[in-house]
């Protein structure tokens, strides 16, 4: 067991950051003694010197300052221990698990999740990012506790979280983009078309965008997102994901006389809203006030 306690580790950080004895002792609330006799406590437990008095100043050793950074990370952790064991002993979950449907802005979710992990650090996030079916069955299964899902299954209540617009585009010298006019459905059909594959078990291979003789599926949307920018194929893809290729005119949105943009609603849905505990109603709300207040989504939807 260890001979140092934290009290006296407390008490070595003290005298470093007030700069003296008698500093630490006011800024501790405790004795000048007291202070002195808790660090003579740890210089002779570890037969070590961890200051050296110059004049009337403590001046750490190198030994010293080794034990310095060692000691604030060691009293950091027990904060964060006490601070976890009091959200646990309130009732909040060890651990909580979020499918989030892939067209679901990253940003905004990875920013809930460092927010909730800040008011409640002892609590576990899973994430896994789904595509279609894939939502709605972990969804079923009842295998998760926060569904970000573009359907609401039968049997299951949600919020409308936001509305995701997708684009048809190609690279800028995509030959679609040299005919010069309206384009239909049918003029896609000499091209390739990238889609990303639906994650869910039962997949419905029908469910493509459009027929076409060439297709890419892929499993993941940053893959279907460079493929097009690499002017391998075409694709629908989320305006929020390909802002900057948009801007930049890398990618151009293709003249579709019909289909060129589509909406897909986003749903917030707790598995078991009735009994959701105090973390899973919390980072649900956060990510709701997340979606709320960006202003990235506010420029797209203008």
């Amino acid at each position: 067991m260890p001979h140092i306690t934290l009290e006296q580790w407390r008490s070595l950080i003290a005298v470093v950051d007030a700069g003296g004895y008698a500093q630490a002792a006011v800024l501790l609330h405790k004795s000048q003694s007291a202070v002195t006799y808790a660090v003579q406590k740890i210089e002779s437990q570890l037969g070590i010197n961890a200051f050296d008095i110059q004049g009337r100043k403590a001046v750490l050793t190198p030994t010293g300052q080794m034990l310095y950074r060692r000691a604030q990370a060691l009293l950091d952790e027990a904060n964060k221990l006490e601070r976890a064991a009091h959200a646990l002993s309130a009732g909040w979950e060890a651990e909580i698990n979020v499918v989030a449907e892939v067209l679901f802005p990253s940003r905004l979710l990875l920013a809930g999740m460092e927010r909730f992990g800040q008011e409640s650090p002892g609590t576990r996030v899973e994430l896994v990012e789904s595509v279609l079916g894939g939502t709605a069955d972990a969804l079923l299964q009842q295998q998760v506790d926060i569904v970000i899902s573009p359907q609401l299954p039968v049997g299951f209540l949600g919020d409308l979280l936001m509305r995701i617009r997708l684009l048809a585009v190609a690279h800028c010298d995509h030959p679609l983009h040299h005919l010069g006019r309206e384009l239909s459905h049918a003029d896609l059909r000499a091209y390739r078309h990238v889609v990303v594959r639906d994650s869910g078990s039962n997949r419905d291979r029908r469910s493509v965008s459009v027929e076409v003789d060439q297709r890419w599926t892929v499993s993941q949307l940053a893959t279907s997102i460079q493929a097009v920018c690499t002017g391998y194929g075409f694709a629908w893809l989320p305006e929020g994901h390909i802002y900057e290729e948009l801007q930049s005119g890398l990618l151009r949105q293709l003249p579709l006389r019909e289909g060129g943009m589509r909406e897909v609603p986003l749903y917030l849905i707790l598995t078991d809203a009735d009994c959701a505990g105090p973390g899973v109603k919390r980072l649900a709300n956060i990510i709701r006030e997340s979606v709320q207040r960006d202003d990235f989504t506010d420029k797209l939807s203008a």
